[in-house]
């Protein structure tokens, strides 16, 4: 038992942080630059924890900013908590308002991610996912033994869930407690830290989306954030921006900052409303 648990708990931290840190604030946000092997290896993390196509994940989620609690954000619970859940991601096909090639022209081109991505198709996309996703354990199965695939297979799934209960929890005011006024619903969910490595901290992030930092007082540890700057210090990441203030006076500049694509990694729509990518 004492052996599965520490394989559970090992995979758990690679498929959580490849969440947070590979496919949130790398390829959502760009908060940060770093060479392709280690994109790919958070990325793997993310993918192996059945959060399906980077390209759709990134893209859904910079219209989640872009949107956030209107009718057109892809999961607010104003809608409905299961809609806010999982109820979204039964779609077949992108909506008309959200565009892999205007929301996300800079992940397109990768090859793996165009090809995970299976042509826009979200149901074949997340059927790939699933078949990499199952098979990669029964490889595992082979090689190591049940103990470390069920491991495996336990983590990721249960690291699945993290988005969606994020997605419900920390948009409900009455859960949580709010640093910045930005007219959404985000809130901060301390009970949540653990569980999501930093990503708790909701709505320090939705006020400055742009930033690899989420915590920002003194309490509000940053799992996620502390990983990025060992990185860094390690010379495996670089262009990391940390720009996030509670002070008043510099709020405004930085939120400004921070609610455009870090470095112009990517362009919008200039037609429709920008609330954050």
């Amino acid at each position: 038992m004492s052996e599965f648990l520490l394989w559970f708990c090992v995979f758990y931290v690679w498929h959580i942080l490849g969440t947070t840190v590979g496919y949130h604030r790398l390829l959502a946000h760009r908060s940060f630059r770093c060479p392709k092997f280690v994109e790919y290896f958070f990325v793997a993390g993310g993918y192996l924890a059945f959060e399906s196509s980077p390209i759709w994940w990134a893209t859904v989620h910079r219209a989640h900013h872009r949107y956030v609690d209107t009718p057109l954000d892809p999961h607010s619970p104003r809608y409905g908590n299961y809609q806010a859940y999982a109820g979204w991601i039964f779609r077949p096909v992108y909506p008309e308002h959200i565009n892999p090639k205007l929301q996300a022209p800079d992940l397109i081109n990768d090859p793996v991610y165009s090809f995970l991505e299976k042509c826009n198709n979200w149901h074949n996309s997340h059927l790939l996912n699933s078949a990499i996703g199952f098979g990669s354990r029964a490889v595992l199965w082979l090689f190591f033994g049940w103990k470390i695939a069920l491991a495996s297979v336990l983590a990721g799934l249960v690291v699945q869930q993290v988005p969606f209960l994020l997605n419900v929890v920390c948009h409900k005011r009455k859960l949580g407690y709010k640093n910045f006024e930005e007219g959404d619903d985000s809130v901060n969910v301390p009970w949540l830290i653990l569980m999501t490595m930093g990503d708790n901290w909701h709505n320090n992030h939705h006020a400055f989306p742009g930033s690899a930092r989420s915590g920002v007082r003194w309490f509000e540890f940053d799992i996620s954030w502390l990983l990025i700057k060992l990185l860094e210090k390690l010379h495996l990441a670089n262009s990391v921006n940390s720009r996030i203030s509670l002070n008043s006076q510099t709020e405004n500049e930085l939120a400004a900052e921070n609610k455009f694509a870090t470095e112009g990694a990517f362009v919008t729509e200039s037609a429709l409303p920008l609330k954050a990518l």
